[in-house]
């Protein structure tokens, strides 16, 4: 008897294959499954091959077979990396929290091997690699992925930080790793009001507000002055931090608020009170008792003034 056909059974499908005489074998182009082979069972797209003869007899041997049970096992490997995206802190932002949580997602695509928790590697500063199970990590399994939250066990330090982020999925697909730079800044910003003193007295209603401000961890800081709650429109700060602002004083009491503001939100508040007092006095009588005075004789003075 002589092989009437050779076919090739997989992913539900049936080929056949042709022969080849210089090869002596039967042979066929497949084209892969578009899904990885990593959630069925084993891993593997079980194949199988089925040969019959002109007199109708057939053989089939598949992933059971003791022989070539294994060269009927396929292992299709997806090619889309999956993906990593921090949704906070956002980029260069400034935050008053030392231990600033990262909360980020860990995406594969559907269908696809799933995303390896074992490869997660969060770092900080480029310091030891933290791990899902690393102290502050935590992952919970969502469609697709994971969404994970990594809070610094021990406070940062003033000053800008840097996360790098790695992850793999099943099929040894590296995502593209994320990096995330942010400014911890738990420092209020300095402010020296230099003019004028607390509880000033003048009679003149055009006043100068002088001072200073800085901060060392997000300069440049905002500054506002506020006289009797009217706020007083901007305030120029020059590269040194210092700042003037001429006000028009009401007559009477008056209240200056100097805040200033860093990239982080924490500020600085001095309040000032001062009183402009743009009255006349009035000389309405004098008189000196004796008068006349005798030489060396100790005189008083009475003077009647309003004002």
């Amino acid at each position: 008897m002589t092989i009437s056909t050779v076919q090739a059974y997989l992913n539900g499908s049936w080929y056949t294959l042709t022969y080849n005489g210089g090869t002596g074998k039967y042979e066929g182009t497949l084209t892969a499954p578009g899904t990885t082979s990593y959630n069925l069972t084993d891993h593997v797209y079980a194949m199988q091959i089925k040969a019959t003869n002109t007199a109708g007899t057939t053989t089939t041997v598949d992933t059971t077979d003791a022989t070539m049970g294994n060269s009927l096992k396929l292992a299709v490997k997806e090619t889309v990396v999956p993906t990593i995206n921090i949704t906070s802190p956002s980029a260069g932002a400034y935050v008053t929290n030392s231990q600033q949580a990262i909360i980020f997602q860990l995406r594969d695509e559907s269908g696809g091997s799933g995303i390896n928790l074992t490869t997660l590697s969060l770092k900080v500063d480029g310091g030891t690699a933290i791990g899902s199970g690393g102290s502050g990590m935590s992952c919970n399994s969502v469609t697709n992925g994971y969404d994970c939250t990594y809070t610094p066990p021990s406070a940062l330090a003033d000053g800008s930080h840097t996360i790098t982020i790695n992850v793999s999925d099943y099929d040894g697909n590296a995502a593209t790793q994320a990096s995330r730079t942010y400014t911890i800044d738990t420092v209020p910003p300095t402010l020296n009001v230099t003019n004028p003193a607390d509880n000033f007295i003048t009679n003149n209603a055009s006043l100068t507000v002088q001072g200073s401000t800085n901060d060392s961890t997000s300069s440049p800081v905002t500054v506002t002055i506020k006289l009797n709650t009217v706020d007083q429109g901007t305030i120029t700060v020059d590269g040194s931090g210092n700042f003037t602002k001429a006000l028009t004083l009401a007559n009477g009491s008056n209240t200056i608020v100097v805040k200033t503001t860093d990239a982080a939100g924490k500020y600085t508040e001095i309040t000032l009170i001062g009183t402009l007092d743009t009255s006349i006095p009035l000389i309405s009588s004098v008189s000196i008792t004796p008068n006349p005075a005798d030489t060396g004789a100790t005189l008083t003075v009475s003077v009647t003034v309003t004002g």
